[in-house]
């Protein structure tokens, strides 16, 4: 990839540091998203209006610049997990679809938004990205990614029955097999990638919920404020990373 590729493009590269950022960024979206709606008391309703008026103002601040600020593409990639949590849980608890129904239905937008974004651009590579609408189907992806990614962790707590715990070694098991995927078989990375990026939400969901969960349901009661304050920091540090790695490749 060129220098020139990686100045221009408005989404981060995929790196073993976007997948790290990617699993802290969902499971701050999990804990933030209860803390809003439950710690809070707001009620999923008013916290998906709280995070879609998030989501809103900083994809309006992402798709007004003209390349690659990982504050602002990591603060829609925050915001897109934090409003998943409230469209999930406001699918089931409040619309009652149950997270079996709210996962097909969600994989179902999925899979259209992809076959769309595939009818216009020939394409679902997402690195490097330049083009507006392009850009624009990406995001949707992300949001109905994190979406399905957040109800297929609540589906296999409370509906299998796994623990918070058993449920991030699942998802994390389901990750290191598409890695080994990745390096070992010829199979497409493009679907590669997008099955990865589905799946890291839900790790990073269930491991939110093992963090914040009272110890009589297995988890280890730390609060969701106390969990997505140490989220909130080691985003903080990630993104420091990485705006580093950026000016060196500019400077050479």
């Amino acid at each position: 990839m060129s220098n020139l590729d990686i100045n221009l493009s408005k989404v981060a590269e995929i790196s073993l540091l976007f997948w790290f950022m990617k699993i802290i960024a969902t499971t701050l979206g999990e804990t933030l998203g209860d803390f809003i709606s439950l710690t809070l008391g707001l009620g999923y309703l008013v916290g998906m209006g709280i995070t879609l008026a998030f989501f809103i103002i900083v994809l309006a601040i992402q798709l007004s610049i003209n390349k690659y600020h990982p504050i602002c593409f990591w603060l829609v990639i925050i915001a897109t997990t934090t409003l998943g949590t409230e469209i999930s849980d406001f699918s089931d608890r409040s619309l009652h679809l149950g997270y079996t129904m709210g996962s097909l239905v969600l994989c179902s937008f999925l899979i259209l938004t992809l076959i769309l974004w595939y009818k216009k651009f020939k394409t679902l590579s997402v690195y490097p990205i330049f083009d507006r609408n392009k850009e624009i189907f990406f995001w949707v992806a992300v949001l109905l990614s994190n979406s399905l990614g957040t109800a297929f962790g609540d589906y296999l707590s409370d509906v299998i029955g796994l623990s918070y715990l058993n449920g991030a070694l699942v998802t994390a098991g389901i990750i290191v097999l598409i890695i080994f995927l990745h390096y070992f078989t010829k199979i497409n990375q493009i679907i590669l990638f997008w099955i990865a990026f589905i799946f890291t939400r839900p790790f990073g969901a269930t491991f939110g919920d093992f963090l914040t969960k009272p110890t009589s349901k297995g988890g280890l009661d730390l609060g969701t404020l106390k969990a997505s304050v140490v989220s909130i920091i080691l985003m903080v540090i990630l993104i420091m990373m990485s705006h580093h790695k950026i000016n060196k490749v500019e400077l050479k």
